[in-house]
């Protein structure tokens, strides 16, 4: 029995998520991404709370991006919510990569959130 894509980013997801869980001295860096856009969000389980987030639907963001869906809005919202956590507070998150193999858009979102401070 053959997989859709879809069928197996869930199945990815659910494993992945077995062993990734935020806490509120560590919060999960959880990445959504969808064909034209992506998303980050910064979530404290324990308290299923959202701390920060980033999307390229953000209109600070959408007048600078030609397109949503490439790496270089994957930089750009990574070094956005790196910001917006250390203003909270944040030095330290779990990486969630939501089902989606490490590679392209989510490796360049990591790699610059990285850059802007998170520790991960």
């Amino acid at each position: 029995m053959k997989l859709t894509r879809k069928e197996s980013v869930q199945r990815r997801h659910r494993r992945v998520r077995k062993d990734v869980n935020g806490s509120t001295a560590r919060p999960r860096l959880a990445v959504f991404r969808s064909h034209q856009h992506i998303y980050a969000q910064i979530i404290d389980d324990v308290e299923q709370h959202t701390i920060a987030s980033a999307s390229t639907l953000e209109p600070e963001l959408k007048s600078r991006l030609t397109s949503g869906g490439n790496i270089t809005a994957a930089t750009e919202v990574g070094k956005l919510v790196a910001e917006r956590a250390r203003a909270k507070g944040i030095e330290t998150v779990v990486f969630d990569r939501g089902g989606n193999l490490y590679h392209g858009r989510v490796q360049a979102l990591a790699d610059a959130a990285r850059e802007a401070g998170l520790n991960f």
